[in-house]
């Protein structure tokens, strides 16, 4: 069983995946230490690395960089966040999925929220890249390639759950391995959302949303950290460094 095959098996599984996000060589080495199955890349957390906000503000030759040095560096399966795929038209989209798979990832996040405009991309339009997609996977040597279909309903509108089930519907029917919607919090729409789809479940963790095995209740399949770990890192860095300087004293280094 190659790597595709393996991340594709770990959403079908009686349990649930609990997916750690690294954002550099180093947190993805530690989360396979730790005995994580698989990794999702964070791409808040790469920006943030470099120096940029979220949002495909980092160019995508650097942001896949980072991709390609974590998939090259650990065994096991990695999934690439990539956005909305890096492209203003559907071309450059694919393109950019295909080098994304030929570095050595088994899956990838996509949104269907563009970066340069407000709101959500009609659902045939999504629905249609996403397929276009499929094929281009299918067509060169990337069959088994998970395709999480991002769902920005909970971020982009008021009332978003049936609109919800509308795009996960669409989205799997076009050839979405899963589907992932962050933000939501009802455990009630979290159980619906998952009964009403043929494909499986990914959540993200956000605070009042954290215990992994209560989500497996509610028929989530997936579950992300997605950049909590490295906002915590990050911090705990931040308060380290202003540390060292206000005693003037290394000690508390060695404790």
């Amino acid at each position: 069983m190659n790597k595709l095959q393996q991340f594709h098996a770990l959403h079908h599984t009686e349990d649930i995946l609990f997916l750690g996000n690294a954002w550099d060589l180093l947190s993805a080495l530690a989360l396979e230490k730790a005995g994580f199955q698989a990794i999702g890349t964070t791409s808040w957390g790469i920006a943030s690395t470099y120096g940029f906000a979220d949002g495909e503000h980092i160019d995508f030759e650097t942001h896949l960089g980072m991709i390609k040095m974590i998939a090259h560096h650990v065994s096991i399966p990695v999934s690439a966040d990539i956005e909305a795929g890096y492209g203003e038209d559907r071309e450059t989209i694919v393109n950019n999925v295909l080098r994304t798979a030929d570095v050595g990832v088994a899956g990838i996040n996509i949104e269907d929220s563009p970066k340069r405009k407000k709101g959500l991309n009609p659902i045939d339009q999504h629905a249609n890249l996403l397929s276009d997609i499929r094929n281009a996977l299918d067509r060169n040597g990337f069959k088994d390639f998970y395709i999480n279909a991002r769902i920005d309903t909970y971020f982009r509108m008021e009332v978003p759950f049936e609109e919800t089930i509308l795009r996960a519907k669409a989205y799997v029917q076009s050839g979405a391995s899963g589907i992932f919607v962050p933000g939501i919090r009802n455990e009630e729409e979290i159980l619906k959302i998952s009964q009403a789809i043929d494909a499986p479940l990914n959540i993200l963790s956000i605070p009042g949303l954290t215990q992994v095995d209560k989500l497996k209740e509610l028929g989530v399949k997936r579950y992300s950290i997605g950049n909590a770990f490295s906002d915590h890192v990050t911090a705990y860095m931040d308060q380290c460094a202003a540390q060292l300087l206000e005693l003037r004293d290394t000690a508390f280094l060695y404790t």
